[in-house]
This record gives C-alpha cells, sequence and structure tokens, in this order.
C-alpha cells in the first residue's frame, strides 16, 4: 500500500485513507473484483482511481449520467490526472479525438455512459486497448428492484466475457439484500468480495413531519434553518416542481427548476447555476443529483414521498458531502400514502415486483410512523444491526413523539368506512364523524348512518393523522381507480372485532420552526482578520474556478480553505501539509496562495 499512499498523498493531497478504502484499492490493484458499498461522501471514487493509477492501462468508468462524468473528469484534471469521458455532449470529432488518445495510451482514466460502452464498435476499440480495470459506478442500476434501473445496466456482463482477466469493481451508495444479490447475479460478480461500510451519515439530521401545508413548511424550514443555503427540494411531478420553484422565488428563495421535460439547454444552464453558484436552492424531480458531487449542499427536502427507503436515502445522502451538518427534510401525509400505493396497483408491472414495490413503501412509511430514533430504522433496514444506540440527532430524538392508545378511534374510523359503503376517501368520511351536515353528507344520507357525529373529540387534522395511520399500517386500502375510496382491508376484521389494539402517534399542532440548531459554522465572523482572509481565498477561488470553467469546490473544497485560514502557511513546505493539497495543485497554485496568506 505504500504506492497506493504515495498517490494519496502526492496527487490528492490527502495524508490518510478513510474507512475501508485501503481495503478495496489493495483488493483492485491486485486485480481481483469487488462490490463496494460505501455512503455518498465516503470516497468511492478514490477506490477505483488510485487503483487505476497503479496499474498498466486504462480504467474504464461506466457511469449513468452525463452531469457524473463532467464533473469527475474536471476534478481529475485539476488534480494532474489524465481522464477525459466519451458521451453525447461531445461533437464526432471530439468524439473522434479521445478515441484517438485512447488507443494511443493517453489516458489513465476513461468515463463512458453503458449505451456507448455496449456498442460493438466501443468493444472492439477497448479490444485494442490495454485495460487496467472496469468500475461500474452507481451499481445499483442493474437491479429491476432498486430505485433507479437503467436496461443498459443488465448488459454490463459482457465485461465479464469479453475480458475475464480485466478485474471489474461495481460501486453503490444504496442497496439492501435483494439489491445487492441481483447486482451479483446481473454483473457475473460471484466470488467478488463484498466491502461494506457504515451506512450512517451522522452529520445528517433527519426530519419527517406531517403535512399540512406543504409549501409553507418547507419556505419556514428554509427561511429558519437553511437561510442562503444550497439545497434539494425533490418533488414528485414536472408540474410541482415547476409551480414549487417559482412559489419560492416569490417567497425571495433563489430556487430553480430541474426535470426532464426542460429542454437539455434549460437543464444544463440551471445544473450549471446549481453547481458554481453559492445558495441556489434546485426544485426537482428524482432525475435529478445522481452523482452531483457538490459538496456544500445543506439540506435535501421532499415535498412527496419517495418510493422507498433505497431512494430516500439516495436522495437524502446528497446533503453534506463535505461532512459538514445538514439537513434530510420531508412532509409527509395522507394524500402521498394514497398516491404512493396507487402508483403501484395501476403499473403494469407483473405481480411479483409489485409485491416488492409495496414491501419496500411499507418499509418507508414505517421510518414515516417510526416513534422510536429514525437513524437506528435507516441502519437496520440496510442490515446494519450493530447500531442500537439512539443518534440523539434526528426529530424523534430530539422530540419524541406522544403514542397513545388509538384502538377505539381507529374502529370508529373502520366502521366509518364500511358503513358508508367503502366508497369515500378521508376528507368525507371525517365530515361524517365529526357530524358536519354538509350537502354532501346529506345527499347520500350519511348523517342517517350510525357513525354520524362519533368523533367531534377531534379536529379534523387529527382525524387526518388517524386515517394516515391506518392506511400506512395496511388497515384502510386506497382504491386504484384514482377517486380516492378508502376500503378495509382483511387485516381489519381483528381490529374491528377488538381481538387486538393499535398504538398511533398524536399527531402535533403546527409549529413554525424556532432556531436553527443545524447551521453550519459561519466560518470565522467572530475573528476580522481570519474572516478577512477566508473572504479573500473564497473571491480567488471564485475567479480560478471561473477561469478554467469549473464548480469552485473542484478547486478545493471548504473544508480546505478552512484550514488554510486556521493554519495560515507561509511557506510551500508548509502549504504542502494542508489536505486537499496535492503535488499538481501545489505547483499550479501555490505562489497565488502563499501571496494571499501572506497578505502580500
Amino acid at each position: 500500500m505504500h504506492q497506493a499512499l504515495n498517490i494519496l498523498n502526492d496527487i490528492f493531497g490527502y495524508a490518510a485513507f478513510r474507512g475501508q478504502q485501503a481495503e478495496v484499492i489493495s483488493h483492485v490493484a491486485k486485480g481481483q473484483d469487488c462490490l463496494v458499498l460505501m455512503p455518498t461522501g465516503g470516497g468511492k471514487s478514490l477506490c477505483y482511481q488510485i487503483p487505476a493509477l497503479m496499474r498498466e492501462g486504462v480504467a474504464v468508468v461506466v457511469s449513468p449520467l452525463i452531469a457524473l462524468m463532467h464533473n469527475q473528469v474536471a476534478a481529475l484534471r485539476e488534480v494532474g490526472v489524465h481522464a477525459a469521458f466519451l458521451n453525447s455532449s461531445l461533437s464526432q470529432a471530439d468524439a473522434a479525438i479521445v478515441e484517438r488518445d485512447l488507443i494511443a495510451g493517453e489516458y489513465d482514466l476513461l468515463y463512458v455512459a453503458p449505451e456507448r460502452l455496449l456498442t460493438s464498435r466501443f468493444l472492439d476499440l477497448l479490444s485494442r486497448t490495454p485495460l487496467a480495470l472496469f468500475a461500474i459506478d452507481e451499481a445499483h442500476c442493474v437491479s429491476q428492484w432498486g430505485h433507479d434501473f437503467r436496461p443498459e445496466y443488465i448488459q454490463l456482463s459482457i465485461l465479464h466475457e469479453r475480458f475475464p482477466s480485466v478485474p471489474r469493481i461495481a460501486l453503490t451508495a444504496t442497496a439492501d439484500t435483494v439489491t445487492r444479490k441481483e447486482i451479483v447475479e446481473r454483473l457475473g460478480l460471484d466470488g467478488a468480495t463484498l466491502f461494506i461500510s457504515s451506512f450512517d451519515r451522522p452529520n445528517i439530521r433527519y426530519q419527517i413531519v406531517d403535512k399540512t401545508n406543504g409549501r409553507v413548511q418547507l419556505l419556514d424550514f428554509i427561511r429558519v434553518e437553511h437561510d442562503g443555503d444550497a439545497g434539494i427540494v425533490y418533488c414528485l411531478s414536472r408540474k410541482k416542481v415547476e409551480e414549487t420553484a417559482a412559489w419560492l422565488k416569490n417567497q425571495g428563495v433563489y430556487a430553480i427548476p430541474y426535470h426532464a421535460g426542460l429542454s437539455a439547454s434549460i437543464r444544463r444552464e440551471n445544473q450549471e447555476r446549481f453547481l458554481r453558484e453559492d445558495g441556489v436552492v434546485m426544485v426537482a424531480t428524482i432525475a435529478f443529483g445522481m452523482g452531483i458531487d457538490k459538496p456544500d449542499v445543506r439540506f435535501v427536502a421532499h415535498l412527496d414521498l419517495p418510493k422507498s427507503i433505497e431512494g430516500y436515502y439516495q436522495e437524502t445522502g446528497r446533503a453534506g458531502r463535505d461532512g459538514q451538518a445538514a439537513s434530510a427534510w420531508m412532509a409527509y401525509g395522507l394524500g402521498d400514502v394514497v398516491q404512493q400505493r396507487r402508483m403501484i396497483d395501476n403499473s403494469e408491472a407483473d405481480n411479483k415486483f409489485k409485491q416488492v414495490a409495496a414491501t419496500k413503501l411499507d418499509a418507508l412509511l414505517a421510518l414515516c410512523e417510526a416513534t422510536t430514533c429514525r437513524r437506528l430504522r435507516l441502519l437496520h433496514y440496510f442490515d446494519e444491526t450493530t447500531a442500537d444506540i439512539p443518534c440523539g440527532n434526528c426529530d424523534i430524538c430530539l422530540n419524541p413523539p406522544v403514542v397513545w392508545d388509538g384502538t377505539v378511534v381507529a374502529q370508529k374510523a373502520l366502521s366509518c368506512a364500511y358503513r358508508t359503503g367503502q366508497r369515500f376517501g378521508a376528507g368525507h368520511l371525517i365530515d361524517v364523524l365529526r357530524g358536519n351536515n354538509t350537502e354532501r353528507v346529506r345527499q347520500w344520507g350519511h348523517d342517517k348512518v350510525s357513525t354520524f357525529g362519533i368523533g367531534k373529540d377531534l379536529g379534523d387534522n387529527a382525524w387526518r393523522a388517524v386515517f394516515r395511520q391506518l392506511v400506512a399500517l395496511g388497515y384502510l386500502v386506497p382504491d386504484n381507480e384514482g377517486h380516492g375510496s378508502l376500503f378495509l382491508a382483511e387485516s381489519s376484521r381483528t381490529l374491528l372485532k377488538g381481538q387486538q389494539t393499535v398504538l398511533l402517534r398524536q399527531q402535533p399542532e403546527f409549529q413554525k420552526a424556532s432556531k436553527k440548531p443545524h447551521q453550519v459554522d459561519d466560518s470565522f465572523s467572530s475573528d476580522p482578520a481570519a474572516h478577512g482572509l477566508w473572504v479573500r481565498l473564497r473571491a480567488w477561488r471564485t475567479d480560478v474556478a471561473r477561469t478554467h470553467g469549473v464548480p469552485a469546490y473542484v478547486v478545493f473544497h471548504d473544508a480546505t480553505l478552512k484550514e488554510l485560514v486556521r493554519i495560515c502557511p507561509q511557506t510551500e513546505d508548509e502549504l504542502r501539509l494542508v489536505s486537499g493539497v496535492g503535488a499538481h495543485k501545489l505547483e499550479r497554485y501555490g505562489e497565488d496562495l502563499i501571496e494571499i496568506l501572506r497578505g502580500i
């Protein structure tokens, strides 16, 4: 590992490996296959980039998104590594140049989309090229049970068939047991070593709130906890993305939209603004985010329920990649549960797929309705059962919910659904239970049913929470016709007969956030001299990034700039000791940095 450590120090500017990085790098450098599960921000890319520099030939990295390739290649070039990408963003002439240089052995790493990799022409090109390794990034895309299935990934087993002596490393941040098994099977990784790092992201605070007015709650969260911070807001539909972005902008938040329905030029422009400017809030569908290396995303918010814990974990993992404090916030309500269940029922998938999808949704709903530490539930889902101490840094640990015996109330709700013909949604059922003599209630004669008015003791929001939890717990099932009707599941029989009890979470009153518990440090504001140096370094970094056409964090992360302020090195030898300053960056930027640090 001496060679690997030298590369880590001299090229990437880091003093030591983290977690299992050293073991993975040693394994791949020796020519062996492996599957690596490592959380977002855990340093997965170094696990194949360093072996690529240790072995003869070029490392071919399979990547699903153009944005990921661009960012990775830009970062590698900044540290002096010969890297390139081949994707649809290149002209035919530029692609020909990359192919020519590939054959000539000019590259250490080449990033390529699976669609291009699988063409006969490209495979023939690789057969004439010395190959160091294959890295299959975002490997969960191979799984039909995963949250981001890509059909092209299924065919990547051809790499093992065509190039059996070339080692392969598959990497992902998210995969449950079923998904891991499918990755191994579909990629032909039988016998490959499995490396699993902890899924814990202790710098992320998880918070799930009962949805009353999602937009207003989101705005309050942003203003109080993350005013001026970069963040991502996920919505399920394109229409909601655009409406939410416009509404936030009108409220004074620097928000822009991103979804597949926008033109390629607008998507590219908005993505560049998010990557290169400070304090941008990207409102997007889940099409945005995979492979985005922006380290200072301070929050990820969900206005709609994801499909699974894997999807939730992958998306929230885009916050706080720099290790600084960050937030994962979600507003969740009855409508979300109904919508997701209906999407599963109405999908054209076979019954097995629907069953798996329903099981994954149930696990996510259990997380949403949890009364114990959310982080432990997340970790246990990924089989990290050694974690058993509450984190003290999620909403449940900080404000434990009140749990009450909701058996009688649940029986009233189920009886009301039954007495009204199992043809109505929660809104109408609540009117009946609360004795609201509306025109619709009278029209259907529901002011005469035995359940009319038996729930006057609970308010609308409390009843909505009851119905949401009954659906989440599987006692009520939404129809799949889109009418919002709720009917009794088979499991409701024992509850109605009093043969079992049900515990429910008490619906909290809507409270405005009152403090900023998770704010990142404000970078030396209490020390005018240090703060002035911090501002000058950031301004210099912005100018360099603009000149080179890369995001600022590709030049140096905030963590490196902060260390420069704290240590204030005065010579290049001292500068070499700062984390993130490798040999190439020292040669390229050393004089400028010393001049700034000396105050010349």
